[in-house]
C-alpha cells in the first residue's frame, strides 16, 4: 500500500478537488478529525449506550434515553454555533418519568435560561445551538407512537375445555351454556375470528316409517388453523366484542309410535350461527307429508301400502350456504315388504341404491379427531343409519326386536324408523346436538 505525506493537497486548476473515484469509499484514520467540512444537519445515534442516569451530551450525537426506572437529566455541551444534539425516548415512559434537559452554565434553551422538559412518551427532540440569544433552539420535535403491535390471543371459558395442536383451545358444549370470551385476538395473535362446528338435534324416526334426518350441520374455519374440515366449512366466526355469548344445544326429536311421525329435532344456536333440528321421520301411510319431516337434514318418507310412495321431507330448510343437510329419501313399497325412506344427512342424502339407508354424515377434526357426526337414520325395517351414529331401522315384527335405535347422543344424527305393520313399534329418538369452538391462545 503506498503512503503520501503531505501538507496540502491542491487543485491543479480550477477550484475542485476530487478525492477518489466513483463508488470509492473516503474515510478518516482511526481517531482522525474533520474540521472545514461542516455537519449534515444530523446526529450520530449512540445505539451502544443507552442512558439511564445523568449524563453530559456532546455535540453532534443523539441519545436515546430510558427513563422507565426514574427521571434522568442530559446537561448540553457548551454552545458553539451548529453545535447539534438530540434526544429520544427509549422506553416510551417521559410521561411517567421526564427527562430534563440542562443548558451549559446561563446558555438559553429557546431564548429562556432555563431547563426544558420532556413529558410526553415517544418524545424525540433535536437542538442546535444558534447563537447568544436564543441559545439552543429546537429544530424537531417527535412524538413516537408507532410501535409493533403485541400479539392478542383470544382467552375464554364455558364448556369442557381441551388443549390441541399445543397451541389451540377448544370449548365443546353438550349442553346449554355460555362461551364467555374475555380477550379477543389480533392479527398477530391468530385473527379476529374463532372457529366452530354448531350441530342441531336430529329428528326422530317414525313408527313403521322414515328415518330421522340428521340435525343441520354448519361448521366454519379460520385460516390460521392446519385441521382438516368438512367440505361444509366456511369462514370462521368474528367476534368483536368480550363478554357472554349463550350456547343452545338443541335435543334430539322423540321417535314416532302407533304408526305415527316421530318428532323433529330442536336447533343449535351460537352467537349468529342457527342450525336447524332434523326432520322427523314419516310414519306409516301418513298422508300428507307432516309438516316437521323438513329441517337441516329431511326426515325419510313413512313405508306404504299397498303401492303409494311417500316422500321425505327436504334438507337445508331453512336454507343456509353452504347448505347444512340433505333430503330424506322416499318410502316405498316393493313387494312383498313396505320400506320407509332413510333420513337425509349433512354429507350426503338417503343412500342412492338403498333408500332405506340414512345418508352419510360429514367428517371434521377440529377438536384434533377426525369424527363424522350427523349421520341419517335408516328407515324400516332394517335400513342402515348412515356413518355419524347409531339409528339404524328396526327389525319386522313389533315388540321389542321392532324398537329402532336412537341416534348417538352429542352427533346429531337421525333416530331410526320402526319396522312395519305394527301399532307396538317405535321409532328410535334423535341425536342431540352439540358445539365446538377452537381458537388460538398463544
Amino acid at each position: 500500500m503506498s503512503k503520501i505525506e503531505v501538507n496540502t493537497v491542491a487543485p491543479q486548476c480550477g477550484t475542485t478537488l476530487t478525492l477518489g473515484e466513483s463508488g470509492d469509499t473516503v474515510q478518516l484514520g482511526s481517531g482522525a478529525s474533520q474540521s472545514g467540512f461542516g455537519r449534515t444537519g444530523t446526529v450520530d445515534w449512540q445505539t451502544g449506550s443507552i442512558k439511564t442516569t445523568t449524563f453530559t451530551a456532546a455535540n453532534g450525537e443523539g441519545y436515546f434515553v430510558n427513563t422507565s426506572g426514574g427521571a434522568v437529566t442530559a446537561n448540553l455541551p457548551a454552545g458553539s454555533a451548529g453545535a447539534i444534539v438530540s434526544f429520544s425516548d427509549y422506553t416510551r415512559t417521559f410521561n411517567t418519568n421526564n427527562l430534563t434537559i440542562s443548558p451549559n452554565g446561563s446558555e438559553k434553551i429557546g431564548g429562556v435560561a432555563n431547563n426544558a422538559i420532556l413529558n410526553v412518551n415517544g418524545q424525540a427532540i433535536t437542538l442546535v445551538y444558534v447563537d447568544a440569544t436564543e441559545g439552543w433552539i429546537n429544530v424537531q420535535n417527535a412524538e413516537d407512537t408507532e410501535t409493533g403491535v403485541s400479539p392478542s390471543f383470544y382467552a375464554a371459558t364455558g364448556g369442557t375445555i381441551t388443549t390441541v395442536c399445543t397451541n389451540f383451545k377448544v370449548h365443546t358444549f353438550t349442553g346449554p351454556g355460555t362461551f364467555c370470551v374475555s380477550s379477543l385476538g389480533n392479527a398477530s395473535g391468530g385473527g379476529s375470528k374463532v372457529a366452530y362446528m354448531v350441530i342441531a338435534g336430529a329428528g326422530g324416526g317414525g313408527s313403521a316409517g322414515g328415518g330421522g334426518g340428521a340435525g343441520g350441520f354448519r361448521e366454519g374455519k379460520c385460516s390460521v388453523h392446519s385441521y382438516t374440515a368438512s367440505p361444509l366449512a366456511t369462514t370462521g366466526l368474528e367476534i368483536t366484542s368480550t363478554g357472554a355469548i349463550p350456547i343452545t344445544v338443541g335435543g334430539g326429536g322423540a321417535g314416532g309410535t302407533g304408526n305415527g311421525t316421530g318428532t323433529k329435532g330442536s336447533d343449535t344456536v351460537f352467537s349468529s350461527i342457527t342450525s336447524a333440528g332434523g326432520g322427523a321421520g314419516r310414519g306409516h301411510n301418513v298422508n300428507p307429508n307432516p309438516a316437521n319431516t323438513s329441517g337441516g337434514s329431511g326426515g325419510g318418507g313413512g313405508s306404504t301400502s299397498p303401492s303409494d310412495s311417500l316422500p321425505g321431507g327436504s334438507g337445508n330448510t331453512p336454507p343456509v350456504s353452504p347448505p347444512q343437510g340433505n333430503d330424506g329419501g322416499t318410502g316405498l313399497h316393493p313387494a312383498p315388504t313396505p320400506v320407509g325412506g332413510g333420513g337425509g344427512g349433512a354429507g350426503a342424502a338417503f343412500s342412492p341404491t338403498v333408500t332405506q339407508n340414512g345418508g352419510a354424515g360429514a367428517t371434521t377434526s377440529i377438536n384434533a379427531t377426525p369424527t363424522v357426526r350427523a349421520g341419517g337414520g335408516g328407515a324400516g325395517p332394517n335400513g342402515t343409519a348412515g356413518t355419524g351414529g347409531a339409528g339404524s331401522g328396526g327389525t319386522p315384527g313389533g315388540g321389542p326386536s321392532g324398537t329402532a335405535p336412537a341416534g348417538t347422543a352429542n352427533t346429531g344424527s337421525g333416530g331410526g324408523g320402526g319396522a312395519p305393520f305394527s301399532g307396538s313399534t317405535v321409532g328410535g329418538a334423535g341425536g342431540s346436538g352439540i358445539v365446538i369452538i377452537r381458537y388460538k391462545f398463544q
